[in-house]
């Protein structure tokens, strides 16, 4: 089967299957082999930032030498995106080959009278076997939906479990608190193997303590105090990270969102705590399992710095910012940089970053912010439109349509932020007409592109065109 074959077969699994239990999955990894087990896992929940978190992770681990993998979900153009080994996505030919190989398991458990995976079990399989196949050391693993029973979960002796920001989403599978969502992604945590989390929030931090506690697993909290800000720019960030774990380290993030900052710290915090929990080797590990990274904190600030993480705050073009903020917490710090973008007060913080740009803004007091906006269906779309316009002045709007069966009419969006702004608001289906439009309209100030991860990964597309 080549790559088009397998595309084409995997993205039709969810009209014929559904998520399956835990067994189904554990019996098609056994027929594999269990590949997990031949590579260091560390494994990452949360509701926003797990997949920064793991960017940050691989990054470092990548520059420094070891040889990492990487698995983070969605993909925002091919497929293949989900799959990164040292830095680079795999080839369409090895998940053509990893995928055939996966499939003549599944038919042999299909004929033995178990079910189908679904889509995102396949594609976990695939994932090891392509990293099994390569021989990672590290693999970086972030999970699908929620944490206890994701797939990923059946990784049995990950060398940490990483918890990032918790908040309210896929509330109709997870539950509709904060306390029951950190309980599902608490579910990853392992009998004693350590947990790096963020503890803002003192509602989830209990949960994962709890739950870490009857694990027998020694916790690491992220809080606020950690991290100073020194210095921020329209690209960046300089904060000066003091945790407690490790020496006081000066960091850029390349972003110029606040939350990169809280992620990069997590990172940060793991890959310390990895190197302290220097435990035994396991027997059924065939490489040198030793758990100390070697990597020094300077070494790690300087990886951080130059890592990117598509389609989260990323600066695209100058002025042109794609963010796939998408649920509650999201939004609010989608609108917390807008903030900080738009009052030229904040485009500078110390005098090392002060440039001609933030200069000029200085001047002309707030600059000009156009936004391009999407949504699908099943989200709070209205909710997240009326927060925008309320903590954001807003100089024109331009809206489309994404998300295939779950789109949303431009003209139904267009309409609900017309009950909340004066800026113009434009409706225009198509995505790169609506975005040319909107990039006519920045002047020279800027615009934020999003709302949903499937309008960032269409701009990607057109971008990349």
């Amino acid at each position: 089967m080549n790559y088009t074959e397998a595309v084409a077969y995997i993205e039709s699994t969810p009209k014929f299957t559904k998520k399956n239990g835990p067994e189904n999955t554990r019996e098609l990894l056994r027929r594999l082999g269990r590949p997990e087990r031949k590579m260091k896992v560390i494994h990452v929940a949360g509701t926003n930032g797990k997949g920064s978190v793991c960017a940050f992770l691989s990054a470092i681990l990548t520059d420094a030498g070891r040889h990492t993998g990487l698995f983070t979900s969605p993909h925002l153009v091919e497929i293949t995106e989900r799959f990164v080994i040292d830095g680079k996505q795999v080839s369409h030919e090895i998940f053509a080959r990893a995928f055939t190989r996966v499939m003549s398991v599944i038919e042999e458990m299909m004929a033995d009278g178990y079910a189908h995976p679904a889509y995102f079990e396949t594609l976990f399989a695939v994932g090891l076997l392509i990293f099994e196949e390569a021989q990672v050391e590290y693999l970086v693993m972030e999970t699908g939906l929620g944490g206890r029973l994701d797939a990923t979960n059946l990784v049995e002796h990950p060398i940490a479990c990483v918890i990032t920001s918790i908040s309210l989403d896929h509330m109709e599978y997870l539950g509709d608190t904060v306390a029951k969502i950190a309980s599902e992604k608490a579910g990853i945590i392992k009998e004693g193997v350590p947990v790096i989390y963020d503890g803002r929030n003192p509602e989830s931090a209990a949960v994962i303590e709890e739950t870490a506690a009857r694990m027998h697993a020694k916790t690491y909290r992220y809080e606020a105090s950690m991290s100073q800000i020194l210095g921020k720019t329209d690209k960046s960030i300089d904060f000066l990270l003091d945790s407690g774990y490790d020496e006081r380290v000066r960091v850029t993030v390349p972003y110029p969102a606040l939350y990169q900052v809280v992620n990069s710290s997590i990172a940060l915090i793991a890959l310390r705590v990895i190197e302290m929990e220097r435990r035994p080797s396991r027997s059924d590990l065939p490489m040198d399992v030793r758990h100390e990274s070697g990597i020094s904190a300077a070494q790690a600030a300087a990886s951080i710095a130059a890592a990117r993480w598509p389609g989260r705050m990323e600066t695209v073009m100058p002025g042109v910012i794609l963010d796939g903020a998408h649920n509650a917490d999201g939004v609010q710090e989608l609108i917390r940089t807008m903030q900080s973008m738009q009052d030229a007060s904040a485009s500078y913080i110390s005098g090392e970053h002060f440039d001609e740009a933030s200069d000029e803004a200085s001047r002309t007091g707030a600059r000009r912010v156009t936004l391009l906006f999407s949504a699908v269906s099943d989200k709070e779309y209205e909710k997240m439109i009326q927060e925008i316009c309320e903590g954001v002045q807003l100089s024109d709007v331009v809206v489309t349509q994404v998300g295939g069966a779950r789109a949303l009419s431009p003209d139904t969006i267009a309409d609900a932020f017309r009950r909340y702004t004066d800026a113009p608001v434009t409706a225009c289906a198509d995505v790169r007409e609506a975005f040319e439009m909107a990039l006519s309209r920045r002047g020279d100030g800027i615009l934020f592109c999003a709302g949903s991860l499937y309008l960032v990964g269409e701009l990607k597309a057109i971008l990349a065109e």
